[in-house]
């Protein structure tokens, strides 16, 4: 009943609005001084101008909800509505029905306008002052931290929903142009580095970041800053991840780990990764994994001819497949169950397939078990790697992307050491080839399988305690989806035997982000230290000494060489690499 007596009220009030412009000009304009046949015309005009004006309204459905009531859109749609039939009316009476004043056909359609414009603004505000005080009993007081388009778009939900949980009380922004600015749903009251006094003064018990580029550095400054007063914190994600990039409450969510270890967004050149996936056969090798299924979903986006899925985990094979397509049947041809051990195996896909590109994510990569078994590291990282490497040679493979890691930089580690023979087998097939070929390097992502992350929520849950190899240790992060978008960009822009080596950002202390999730899971938990096991490095590096890093056109991108070496050259060098790496391994 309350919507259907708001839009009586609106074309109530348009009908009005004519009647009231008219008596308000014959008032100013002619002092009431018209003859009654004038009287009898401008009233005619008035009634004519109101009737038809409501009519236009409920055929054009301007009552029927079609505008927000008082917004810009409804604004200018009810301008041309009024001016447009003021004229037209306005010119039959002065030709045809008279005696007519023609000032008033002039004036009458701009004050009508202003009447109907000021009574929908003082209608949105005084509902928006209804709201606001029904809401203050149960909302909690809110800054928004980003006063742009995001932060904007924000305020004004939180502001015309009754239900929302948050009552805005000010905005936070760090443009000093916009240290004034007043928005209808607040006002600017400070910067960033004045949060906690802010939110302390206006009694604010969330904070709420509308910048959808915020940076992990950001988002862990504000945690550090307002967790200890126990302010909420609460962020937008990434525009791109939004819907059409349009904010919506349920976009609002608490931090995660990958908020705060991650960093801006990755921009990406859609048309250079368009041009070399789009309409290709694309394989990627352990495609049942964290790397390789997140890879085959980004390319997947692009269009290719042909997505080849590779791995030999079924089960793998079976969520990536179901991830993509929506069904997990695994019956047809490029899902395919396959070893890159098996060098028969593997030749025979690729003779069936004949991918352009291969991305090559399959490895064993759990560092303590390589160092047990260095023997299995070797036939997978190594052998499997020269395997792949060959048969994309011998059916013409024109882009041969390697997925390696920062560990095979100054490689300590049976790990390391592989990847890195990799990488040089890699270099050597790209002078060699006519197609081109690189390694791709990079460090721990958060939430791949067997990460940190998925050890530390294990262990909270079960009770702890939570192991921790050293207090001191640092690993770089980056995100799932992050790495392989780089991934994918690093195909395009690397040159023949480059080792592309991605930003990792900053070190993050392993012993941090276990105590911020002990925290998170408001349970007494314990942290026990392991030590450095074989192999193992207290600090991760992205180049090794003898590496000279240069720029690519990626910001985020960096170049390195790696040595070339032929396969017999490994061939008759892997008896040494497997008895070094055992004699590494139960070395004091």
């Amino acid at each position: 009943m309350s919507i259907l007596w708001s839009r009586r009220a609106l074309a109530v009030l348009d009908a009005v609005s004519w009647i009231v412009a008219t008596l308000a000009l014959v008032a100013a304009r002619y002092d009431f001084g018209l003859s009654q046949v004038q009287w009898s015309t401008v009233a005619l005009y008035a009634v004519t101008l109101a009737t038809l004006h409501v009519g236009a309204g409920v055929a054009l459905k301007f009552y029927q909800g079609r505008y927000n009531i008082g917004s810009y859109l409804e604004a200018g749609s009810l301008a041309v509505l009024s001016l447009g039939l003021g004229a037209v009316v306005g010119l039959v009476f002065a030709l045809f029905v008279g005696p007519f004043p023609l000032g008033v056909a002039l004036t009458v359609p701009l004050g009508a306008l202003v009447l109907m414009w000021a009574g929908r603004f003082a209608a949105r505000a005084v509902v928006s002052l209804v709201r606001a005080r029904h809401r203050a009993a149960g909302a909690k007081k809110a800054l928004i931290y980003g006063a742009g388009n995001a932060g904007q778009q924000l305020g004004r939900m939180l502001t015309r929903d009754p239900d929302a949980p948050y009552q805005v009380v000010g905005y936070l922004d760090d443009d000093p142009a916009k240290r004034h600015l007043r928005l209808n749903s607040g006002r600017v009251v400070g910067t960033g580095a004045e949060v906690l006094a802010r939110a302390t003064e206006l009694g604010a018990s969330a904070v709420l970041v509308a910048i959808p580029d915020a940076t992990g550095a950001l988002l862990r400054r504000l945690d550090a800053e307002l967790e200890p007063a126990g302010i909420e914190l609460l962020a937008l994600p990434p525009v791109k991840k939004m819907l059409n990039g349009q904010v919506r409450l349920t976009d609002l969510r608490h931090l995660d780990m990958a908020d705060l270890l991650g960093r801006a967004q990755v921009h990406t050149d859609l048309t250079e990764i368009a041009g070399y996936l789009t309409g290709k056969v694309v394989l990627i090798t352990g495609a049942g994994g964290s790397i390789g299924s997140e890879i085959a979903r980004q390319v997947h986006a692009h269009d290719p001819k042909r997505l080849v899925l590779l791995d030999r985990d079924e089960s793998g094979l079976h969520a990536v497949q179901l991830s993509i397509y929506h069904q997990g049947l695994l019956d047809s041809r490029d899902m395919v169950l396959c070893d890159i051990r098996d060098r028969a195996a593997l030749d025979a896909v690729f003779a069936e397939h004949e991918p352009d590109v291969v991305f090559h994510a399959a490895a064993l990569k759990h560092l303590p078990m390589l160092e047990n078994y260095p023997q299995e590291g070797w036939k997978t990282n190594v052998q499997g790697t020269l395997n792949v490497l060959e048969c994309a040679a011998a059916h013409g493979v024109g882009h041969f992307v390697n997925i390696s890691t920062d560990k095979a930089a100054d490689a300590t580690s049976v790990l390391g050491k592989t990847k890195r023979r990799a990488e040089e087998l890699t270099s050597w097939f790209a002078q060699q080839e006519p197609g081109t070929y690189l390694s791709v390097r990079f460090g721990n992502v958060l939430g791949s399988r067997g990460s940190v992350l998925h050890t530390f929520y294990s262990q909270i849950e079960s009770g702890g305690p939570v192991t921790v190899v050293d207090p001191e240790i640092t690993r770089y992060f980056m995100t799932i989806p992050e790495a392989c978008e780089l991934v994918i960009q690093a195909g395009v822009i690397g040159s023949d035997g480059d080792v592309l080596v991605l930003d990792m950002g900053t070190p993050v202390r392993i012993d941090d982000v276990a105590r911020r999730l002990i925290k998170d899971s408001g349970k007494r938990i314990d942290i026990a230290y392991t030590g450095l096991r074989p192999g193992e490095k207290l600090h991760e590096v992205l180049f090794s000494d003898q590496e000279e890093a240069t720029p690519t056109s990626h910001p985020l991108i960096s170049r390195v060489t790696a040595p070339a070496t032929a396969p017999q050259a490994l061939r008759e060098a892997r008896e040494d690499e497997i008895v070094d790496d055992v004699a590494l391994r139960v070395t004091p």
